[in-house]
């Protein structure tokens, strides 16, 4: 039996249009089978257990985030602050006076007023200038 060319192209274009359409309608049964599923009751205790791994790795490695950048603000933090003390001296005086503690007021009062300290006074959002900032302009303009 031979076959010529023109019948198996027929059959070539038939087969082609009968998996095409054979294979979407399966796709869509397919579909529609998995969203009732999964919109019922039964599907929502085991796509919890499924995803219960995921959720635990993201929780694991959140916290772990969040300690890392923890220790690096407050380390950051702790050595600007020791910087500033080293800085102004505040360390220092504060050791010397912590036996009288009016010492101590009387110490810190005078690093703020005799400028002694001028690191602190900048960072102070408060604390206003003595001097008033000079104009190099002339005159009105």
């Amino acid at each position: 039996m031979e076959i010529d060319a023109y019948t198996l192209l027929a059959y070539a274009v038939v087969w082609t249009v009968f998996y095409f359409f054979l294979s979407h309608y399966i796709a869509e049964l397919s579909r529609k089978r998995w969203t009732t599923w999964v919109q019922s009751e039964d599907s929502n205790d085991v796509l919890m257990e499924a995803l219960e791994v995921v959720v635990n790795e993201i929780e694991d490695r959140m916290h772990d985030k969040l300690e890392s950048f923890q220790s690096s603000f407050f380390g950051s933090l702790g050595a600007a602050s020791k910087k500033l003390d080293d800085a102004t001296g505040a360390t220092t005086i504060k050791a010397l006076t912590k036996d009288n503690p009016m010492m101590g007021f009387v110490a810190e009062y005078l690093m703020k007023r005799g400028n002694l300290g001028g690191l602190v006074s900048q960072n102070n959002p408060n604390s206003v200038d003595s001097k008033p900032p000079k104009s190099d302009k002339l005159g009105l303009e």
